[in-house]
């Protein structure tokens, strides 16, 4: 056959196995037999490898995935956010947005009511037909790019067919259906790894892997549930998903255009007690105006769109055995029980743990050994008790006894006054060291790739790491003969902890862990007094003058470096080189709003709501979120909260668009 017989070729097989796919994985109408696509899609292979100049990362030979691991994910902005929607959990709460609906509209309208799939949000975007790249929804702003990992996705179509835009994004839910999540649970246990919690955190680990050869093994799902393009397709939303349909693309096909709020209402009623039957995991329903001027009009808060909302299954319950209670220690030394149960089947998983807080909660629910309990779950990944079943306690049952002993390294615990919380007081207690070290290798902390909760136990237990300053005297040679860490992954490792010590001062304090001292408190402490020595010398007076610092965390922030070891420690971290004072070009760059608190409401085009913050405290400007007496301004952007809008005014607080603002700070 001639070169060009076989491009052509090519061409035309790809074209014919994409369709067989939205055939077989979409229509659920297969064309031909399993062995007739596997003998069509063996020679479209071997035809490409004598063709590799024809590669195409859309070609159905590429769902296989990749066993080669990737240096983890860029972050790429969406070109629309990604905004969440506002939950409601009752019939009156959907009644009183289906009346603001009728009230902003003054007209007929109708709701498309959807299944909410308990899953992880994706963005697909297509040019020409092609899928260019697939975005999780991370921030709303910006998410990860996983599109290597969503190709192996036999229900996400690789090339569109039929009268598509030339630009399009489709958003919906990657899912692990409910067989494969029990056949994976079957496997981890097997090998004695921790089985998932449940399929969305399944889900979501999945599509994180660096392996999509492993990815396409876990045979994830997506249905997509909403469209958007800049070309006019349909007028309404419904219309517009029946079709996508035809370009390829998985709908569900439990959706309806209701008319009135009884229609809805029944709706959801109905889906209450179905959903269990389905082959993946919901949560919930989704309801949205179908037409799309409509929706327009309505308009969006700064967080969600006023046209649509959720609605939340009420949490199931079920009632099970208490086998035990084990006491859990954090990185903060707080000690958290957890009951151990009889396998119960509880929204379609099977539970054998629940939350039990802490010591007051044992207390106010009379727990006693073997009880029978009542195990809630609703969006909580470990399951609460919520109830003791009395009548089914056992004669001679006794209470369970909180301990007086940390169950990890025997020191005395305490009791902090005036909170529930029992701590373990031993700084040197195993789950504490790990906890810090996790907490300090995090991507808003330090951002060290390549450290995760295994591979730091791994290593404490191996002696080579005691705390977070130990990081930094690792060799190469001490992790290259550690299972699961080859060279390639101990060569990243090893220059991320060195990338790690550009990472700015406000970064490297909120690393610290000190108690209380959070992402936002870090860049006021690290702007405010400029270095560690200034932080570690700062008076309970001086640190309480600041905003948003009350006296127990300034308590927590002096005790933290009247701490010997504390001092020590930061002592090794700045001979290692870490930032210890914020560098010019992280001081204001000008004045010009100094001593103005700023309000950032609504979506912008010029810069992103971040950005906008950024911009804010480099001119010196303090970016809080409510409107007060003591704001100075609001920036706003398109669909402005209306109830900010309204404080603003009757407050007289002043609103500028972008350009009046971008003039403001030259």
């Amino acid at each position: 056959m001639s070169t060009t017989s076989e491009q052509q070729e090519i061409v035309q097989l790809r074209q014919l196995l994409h369709r067989y796919n939205y055939s077989y994985y979409v229509l659920a109408n297969p064309e031909i037999s399993d062995y007739e696509f596997d003998q069509q899609l063996r020679h479209l292979q071997e035809l490409e490898q004598r063709h590799p100049e024809l590669f195409d990362p859309n070609s159905p030979t590429q769902r296989v995935g990749s066993d080669l691991a990737a240096n983890g994910f860029r972050q790429q902005r969406h070109e629309r956010p990604m905004l969440s929607l506002a939950n409601t959990y009752s019939f009156a709460e959907v009644e009183d947005f289906y009346h603001r609906v009728e009230k902003g509209l003054q007209g007929d309208f109708e709701i498309v009511c959807e299944l909410k799939f308990d899953g992880t949000s994706i963005s697909l975007i297509y040019e020409d037909g092609a899928l260019q790249s697939a975005v999780t929804r991370g921030d709303g702003n910006m998410g990860d790019v996983v599109t290597d990992n969503i190709r192996t996705v036999n229900t996400v179509p690789l090339q569109l067919q039929g009268d598509f835009p030339s630009r399009l994004e489709m958003r919906g839910e990657v899912l692990l259906p409910w067989q494969e999540f029990n056949r994976l649970n079957n496997e981890r246990c097997a090998n004695l790894e921790t089985p998932f919690a449940n399929p969305r955190n399944a889900a979501a680990g999945t599509l994180k892997l660096l392996d999509s050869k492993e990815v396409a093994r876990r045979k994830l799902d997506v249905i997509l549930y909403y469209l958007l393009t800049d070309e006019q397709v349909c007028d309404t939303h419904y219309d517009s998903l029946q079709k996508a349909h035809t370009w390829g693309f998985q709908i569900s096909e439990h959706t309806q255009v209701c008319h009135s709020l009884q229609e809805v209402l029944d709706f959801i009623a109905t889906w209450d007690e179905k959903r269990h039957t389905l082959p993946v995991a919901t949560d919930g329903m989704v309801l949205k105006v179908n037409n799309l001027q409509q929706q327009k009009r309505l308009g969006s808060t700064a967080k969600c769109p006023r046209w649509a909302i959720a609605y939340k299954f009420q949490p199931e319950q079920a009632h099970s055995r208490l086998l035990s209670v084990s006491f859990q220690v954090g990185r903060t030394g707080v000690v958290t029980p957890v009951a151990n149960l009889e396998p119960v089947q509880l929204s379609g998983t099977v539970v054998r743990r629940a939350t039990l807080h802490n010591a007051d909660f044992i207390s106010q629910l009379g727990l006693f050994e073997g009880d029978v309990v009542s195990v809630e779950k609703g969006g909580e990944i470990i399951p609460k008790i919520t109830g003791v079943v009395m009548s089914e306690r056992q004669a001679m049952a006794q209470p369970i006894i909180y301990p007086k002993t940390c169950p990890e390294c025997g020191a005395v615990l305490e009791r902090i006054d005036d909170e529930a919380a029992t701590i373990c007081p031993n700084r040197l207690c195993p789950p504490q060291i790990k906890g810090r070290i996790e907490h300090f290798v995090s991507r808003k902390a330090m951002n060290i790739d390549g450290l995760g909760t295994e591979t730091i136990a791994t290593l404490y237990d191996l002696g080579l790491i005691r705390d977070i300053a130990d990081l930094y005297d690792l060799k190469p040679m001490q992790l290259t003969t550690i299972e699961g860490l080859g060279e390639k992954s101990v060569n990243n490792l090893m220059a991320s902890i060195v990338e790690s010590r550009k990472v700015p001062f406000e970064r490297v304090l909120f690393a610290l862990g000190i108690p209380g001292c959070g992402e936002q408190v870090a860049k006021i402490l690290a702007r405010q007094f400029k270095n560690i020595d200034a932080i570690a010398n700062a008076s309970m007076e001086q640190l309480t003058h600041i905003n948003d610092i009350g006296v127990v965390l300034a308590q927590n922030i002096i005790n933290y470096f009247d701490d010997i070891e504390n001092i020590r420690l930061l002592e090794r971290l700045r001979s290692h080189g870490l930032t210890m004072e914020t560098t010019t070009s992280q001081e204001p760059t000008s004045d010009i709003l100094a001593g103005k608190s700023v309000v950032v409401s609504g979506v912008f085009s010029q810069h992103s709501r971040d950005e906008y913050k950024a911009i804010i405290e480099q001119n010196g400007g303090k970016v809080v979120s409510s409107v007060s007496k003591q704001t100075s301004m609001i920036l706003a952007g398109e669909n402005m909260g209306p109830s900010k809008r309204e404080k603003a005014e009757a407050l007289g607080v002043r609103i500028v668009n972008e350009d009046e603002f971008l003039a403001m700070i030259k």
